[in-house]
């Protein structure tokens, strides 16, 4: 049986967290925790730990919050653990080359696409934007240059019709998480052979913002309503209707073909909510207008009052 190897885990977000709860349950130690530190959240926006930092605490096993990470101090700290390899899943942060370099079998990577397509912050939801028919989990070793070290494993899963960024992210946990224990297994016998990246082929994922919400009806049915399901459930797709913020749900195709100038509304009535756009209609099958409840479309058209015609910009 091969010796245990002494893990450091960084991650900060509930998929870390998650998969950190089913690293404790494996044969390897978890000797120490890095997350980033505490930050504002909900309503409220009372100071709160990060979720690896709760299951970290919950297990008993050090963390450490750290503001910075390319000090002496911190590096000081990294070493104390004594780590054979460390861990990282959604940190949040590039690793400095000391970091990289610090444990005998350096780091190593869950990140939820099949690499080398969406390197980036935000691969699950670009998998959905872009219309991809599989999305999957890749473990790999961490080198400088973003998401580009070799690949150590790969899993891939055939994306629903109706797949939203949480639904996916929420099957590729416990993916990554399994994958992650059978990585870590095969390395650690010597059977595991990694292989590097096609560079060729290499797209990104870049980090969503609040603003890319914003719904342009001058795209396709088809762009629009992927862009609909790949940003939910954050930031959220939205437009704006008579002055004000009209957050976008769930929405379905009707047709490809132009039928009206894009954002228009072409049918208000008990039978739907329906946009033209530049190529195609789009249902808005549920939508919630700034500080009102969400209500199905058809609900929606009631209160407001729409006219065929209007424009949603």
């Amino acid at each position: 049986m091969a010796t245990p190897w002494r893990i450091v885990f960084m991650g900060t977000p509930q998929v870390a967290a998650a998969t950190l709860d089913q690293l404790v349950q494996g044969p390897d130690p978890v000797v120490g925790v890095v997350t980033q530190p505490d930050r504002p959240s909900g309503r409220g926006q009372q100071t709160a730990p990060s979720p690896v930092r709760k299951t970290a605490e919950a297990h008993n096993i050090p963390v450490i919050a750290a503001e910075k990470i390319r000090t002496g101090e911190f590096l000081d700290t990294l070493k104390q653990w004594q780590p054979d390899i460390i861990v990282v899943v959604a940190y949040g942060r590039i690793l400095p080359k000391t970091i990289l370099e610090l444990a005998p079998h350096g780091c190593l990577n869950v990140h939820y696409s099949l690499l080398p397509k969406y390197r980036g912050a935000a691969p699950a939801a670009w998998t959905i934007i872009d219309g991809a028919s599989a999305g999957g989990v890749t473990t790999m070793k961490l080198v400088e240059k973003m998401d580009a070290g070799a690949i150590y494993l790969q899993q891939a899963i055939a994306l629903a019709s109706d797949e939203t960024t949480g639904s996916l992210q929420a099957k590729l946990t416990p993916i990554g998480a399994g994958l992650l224990l059978e990585t870590l297994r095969q390395l650690k016998d010597g059977s595991l052979i990694p292989r590097e990246q096609d560079e060729s082929a290499a797209t990104l994922a870049p980090i969503l913002k609040k603003e890319d919400g914003l719904i342009d009806w001058n795209n396709s049915a088809i762009e629009i309503e992927r862009r609909v399901r790949g940003l939910d459930p954050w930031p959220g797709s939205f437009t704006h209707f008579d002055g004000k913020l009209l957050k976008i749900h769930r929405a379905k195709i009707i047709s490809t073909e132009r039928n009206g100038k894009p954002g228009e509304v072409i049918r208000a009535d008990a039978g739907g909510f329906w946009i033209a756009t530049a190529a195609g209609v789009i249902a808005l099958d549920e939508v919630q207008l700034e500080n009102k409840k969400r209500l199905a479309g058809s609900k929606f058209i009631n209160g407001a009052r729409i006219k065929l015609g209007e424009r949603l910009q």
